[in-house]
């Protein structure tokens, strides 16, 4: 057991228990921006041995690299922050955690009760500040020399109540605000004792130790049943997974489940399905979103299983509105509703490993050559067309699709939003590689993408690419500040088409003069400079081959490839494709 931080200073015994009780909880990263009024907290994380410390200048990208840690890591990492506008640049990164349940601690410092609302300087109202943004908001007391005992085993297990909300079966982050009055700093020495000490109010005895523990929500006999009867009923069927599948062994079982009814795999570029060795013996489909814009000429599914929240394809969730399948049933532990077309029938809040590996071993093998051929030839055909454009043209596309052959196995991927990820969604073939791909497709914001992607990167040593687009990069380009800090390798493709190159695809590109200036809003940028200020090589391609040869040698240092293109080149390539 670690020794506790003891003080003079309440502030500080008081920060320590809470810091202690999230790492008990099992916390072990916190991302800190400097500030006065979070002394306490900043001093009993740096010294917990069981917590990394990572510090970011700005808010607004601590955030959202915590966010990427959290999103890597699959459980909670905590943010402290001072008093004031520190706390509202968090709201972002909070949106996208909420949107995408994804486990944040946010914990905020802020001035005693008496200078709230009195003009104090640096001091705006934080109780509740997030809104519906987080799972819960508590204003936790304030830290007091002569405080009872219930009073400090309240402050001891908020933080393992925090953790556990945060980390739930619906994960989400969770807000904390800390008032803390003067003085903040220690008036003399810090120094560490064991937790048996002569505070007793403050020490936490190894036998009375406070935890919360979840289970998993297993199916019903009575749930099994029923969704075995409609499997066997339905020959016709498709296992729709979209973003932020379950991990762990959830891949596996669906890719088996798949297997043994007939039912090919829809497979989102970021459900954890379209890259693995799972593809090598499952019907996994990644064409979609170029053959249904049109009628894939097979008879509609009778059934759709949906995993995961609502996919990226605008053409797959297009005609999953059209259709009329018998049953839509929509399997998910979380409880969080995810089918904006409203076209659910049945609803299960169950665990999906332990539906996946429950209905496999009561099924018998479907034979259903006919079903699963037609789908898996139509997404072959589809591929052979699509890999022959690719290999004929250059353009933004071909860059997404050519980094996918290009990466190690085993390595991230993190998709800037807009343009990037959709070409992941539409040019990205499934293979059996393992990729980890990422993007932040909760509010499907541009905001704090880099810092998404470094922060995934710090927490794993895997090797990271992240492809963005110009604004993107604009946006977040302070968050590249971590590179120095990075042990892992790293690659960033800098797709520069001189704008929002996404409004080319809306009926407004047809109006000019509104468009350009308004919409498009060409920035004639270069981002060397940007590059070489956080250390970063840097290399300008405009082709294919010098693409290849450089993306080949970038993993011996950090690097950022620019690649410049044509935005309306691009859009007109991409139609004469997909037409």
């Amino acid at each position: 057991m670690p020794q506790q931080l003891i003080s003079n200073n309440p502030n500080i015994n008081w920060a320590w228990l809470f810091v202690d009780g999230l790492a008990q909880s099992g916390l072990t990263a916190v991302v800190i921006s400097p500030g006065s009024r979070s002394t306490p907290l900043t001093l009993a994380f740096d010294a917990h041995p069981d917590i990394e410390v990572f510090l970011r200048l700005d808010e607004r990208s601590a955030g959202f690299m915590a966010l990427g840690m959290a999103l890597e890591l699959d459980r909670p990492v905590a943010l402290v922050c001072t008093s004031g506008t520190a706390a509202a640049n968090y709201l972002p990164a909070i949106v996208e955690a909420n949107m995408s349940q994804v486990p944040l601690l946010v914990l905020t410092a802020d001035r005693p009760p008496e200078l709230r609302h009195s003009g104090a300087n640096q001091t705006i109202d934080q109780i509740k500040i997030y809104g519906d943004q987080v799972l819960w908001s508590i204003d936790a007391p304030l830290p007091q020399t002569d405080a009872p005992s219930v009073a400090i085993r309240n402050y001891q297990t908020l933080a393992t109540r925090t953790y556990a909300t945060a980390n739930g079966l619906r994960q989400g982050p969770v807000h904390v605000n800390f008032p803390f009055r003067k003085p903040l700093e220690p008036q003399a020495p810090l120094h560490h004792s064991p937790f048996t000490i002569n505070q007793p109010a403050l020490s936490r005895p190894k036998d009375t130790q406070f935890a919360i523990q979840h289970g998993r929500i297993h199916p019903t006999e009575t749930q099994l049943a029923q969704l075995t009867a409609v499997i066997q009923e339905h020959p016709r069927g498709l296992i729709v997974c979209g973003p932020r599948c379950p991990g762990g062994d959830f891949p596996q079982a669906v890719a088996a489940l798949s297997r043994q009814t007939g039912y090919p795999i829809l497979a989102d570029p970021i459900s954890g399905l379209r890259f693995g060795a799972w593809v090598a013996d499952t019907a996994v489909v990644s064409a979609y979103e170029t053959f249904l814009q049109t009628d894939p000429g097979w008879p509609e599914p009778e059934i759709i299983l949906r995993f995961g929240a609502v996919p990226v394809s605008k053409w797959l969730n297009t005609w999953l509105n059209r259709i009329r399948p018998a049953h839509r049933i929509h399997i998910r532990e979380n409880g969080v509703w995810a089918d904006d077309s409203h076209r659910t029938t049945t609803f299960l809040q169950v665990n999906e490993t332990a539906v996946c590996q429950q209905l496999t071993e009561r099924l018998s093998l479907r034979e259903n050559k006919e079903w699963v051929t037609a789908v898996t030839q139509t997404d072959a055909q589809t591929w052979q067309l699509l890999d022959n454009a690719l290999g004929q043209s250059w353009f933004d596309g071909a860059v997404v699709a050519d980094t996918l052959a290009l990466i190690p196995p085993d390595s991230l991927l993190f998709m800037g939003n807009s343009l990037p990820i959709r070409h992941l969604d539409q040019y990205g073939r499934a293979q059996t590689k393992p990729i980890h791909a990422y993007a932040n497709r909760g509010a499907s914001g541009i905001d704090g993408n880099l810092s998404t992607a470094l922060g995934m990167a710090l927490a794993n040593g895997r090797p990271l690419t992240a492809i963005v687009g110009d604004i993107t990069f604009y946006h977040d380009m302070n968050g590249l500040l971590p590179i120095s800090n990075l042990q892992s390798p790293i690659t960033i493709i800098l797709i520069n088409n001189n704008g929002g190159g996404i409004f080319n695809r809306l009926p407004i590109s047809q109006h000019e003069p509104p468009f350009t200036d308004l919409f498009l809003t060409p920035h004639g940028l270069n981002f060397e400079h940007a590059a070489r200020l956080y250390g970063l090589d840097y290399v300008q391609v405009t082709n294919r081959e010098i693409f290849n040869a450089v993306f080949n040698r970038s993993y011996s240092t950090p690097r950022m490839i620019e690649v410049v293109t044509d935005g309306r080149e691009d859009y007109k390539i991409h139609r004469k494709i997909t037409s």
